[in-house]
């Protein structure tokens, strides 16, 4: 497995997690198994494992990697917005500990029918979860010219996102965009040769806006940090490992308001609303990837780990 995907800080999502003998902790966004694999044989102690994806595909991979651990290990199939409901359906009320890793798997990355990436062409596809019925390429034939401004600038903090519109939709009138090359080619020609990129290419921006809007992502977090503090136990612990900057100020937002406690406005100068702390914040500033880890897989150099332990 190691060959074809390598858990994102792997070490430090182990460490912060703390995993207890006896406890039940769950991967949300298990992928190919790999941080569930590393906390089993790290804590060899916990008592069950639940690892949750939304894509078929990695619930199978995910099972066959933790297929060793028998039924301490349980792959589930569903959105992590819905844990609650999910881990009712196995009778689980309360868990010891959490992860979300909210990275783009390298399998999701380069399957030639999901449409994820622009390196090979695919169909406009981007659903995590094949069960949702529309598809990134439903969505650019529907979105306005402004409405598809809005998501590139809002989701993907694209410079260009007017001009891309603009030549996306005049595209449209002329022939369906249907194809990862097809869509990555116009933003190409969108944006001035001279100002582009040397780093990332110039369709990254784009490709991860529509991802985002077509799977509902920041909402689906929002949710399902949610979920994960009401039924986390006293002590347990939540991380999460974000890879842009909408999800990371999410996390860090949430983490925030809940070690904060109170929600009085900010002008009210003695509490009345009688919130308490919810959390203690374990990473005052994210943690990061090693220099090592990053030479070796260089996917990992926009990690970023943020932890919080629940309060009674």
């Amino acid at each position: 497995m190691s060959a074809i995907h390598v858990p994102v800080m792997a070490t430090e999502v182990a460490t912060m997690l703390a995993c207890r003998d006896g406890g039940t902790y769950v991967d949300a966004t298990s992928g190919s198994g790999g941080h569930g694999l590393c906390l089993l044989q790290r804590y060899p102690g916990i008592a069950r494992l639940i690892a949750i994806d939304c894509d078929r595909e990695a619930v199978q991979r995910s099972r066959a990697a933790l297929s060793a651990f028998g039924e301490k290990a349980m792959v589930l199939h569903g959105n992590f917005k819905n844990l609650r409901g999910l881990l009712s359906s196995i009778g689980v009320q309360a868990i010891d500990g959490i992860l979300f890793d909210l990275g783009v798997s390298t399998q999701q990355l380069k399957s030639s029918h999901r449409g994820f990436g622009f390196t090979t062409d695919a169909s406009l596809d981007m659903r995590m979860d094949l069960s949702i019925p529309v598809t990134a390429c439903d969505l650019l034939a529907r979105w306005t010219e402004q409405e598809l401004a809005d998501v590139l600038h809002r989701y993907g903090q694209e410079r260009w996102a007017r001009r891309i519109a603009r030549h996306i939709v005049r595209e449209r009138e002329r022939t369906p965009i249907t194809t990862t090359t097809q869509l990555a080619q116009l933003v190409i020609e969108a944006i001035p040769w001279h100002r582009r990129s040397d780093t990332i290419h110039p369709a990254t921006r784009t490709f991860q806006a529509i991802r985002i809007a077509v799977n509902d992502e920041l909402n689906n977090l929002d949710q399902g940090l949610d979920a994960a503090h009401e039924v986390l136990m006293p002590g347990g612990r939540i991380c999460v490992l974000s890879f842009h900057s909408l999800e990371d100020g999410l996390v860090k937002k949430k983490f925030r308001a809940w070690e904060r406690g109170c929600q009085c406005p900010a002008g009210v100068p003695v509490c009345v609303c009688g919130g308490m702390p919810k959390v203690r914040i374990l990473t005052r500033k994210p943690l990061r990837p090693s220099a090592h880890e990053v030479a070796d897989n260089p996917r990992s150099r926009s990690a970023r780990l943020r932890a919080a332990e629940k309060v009674a």
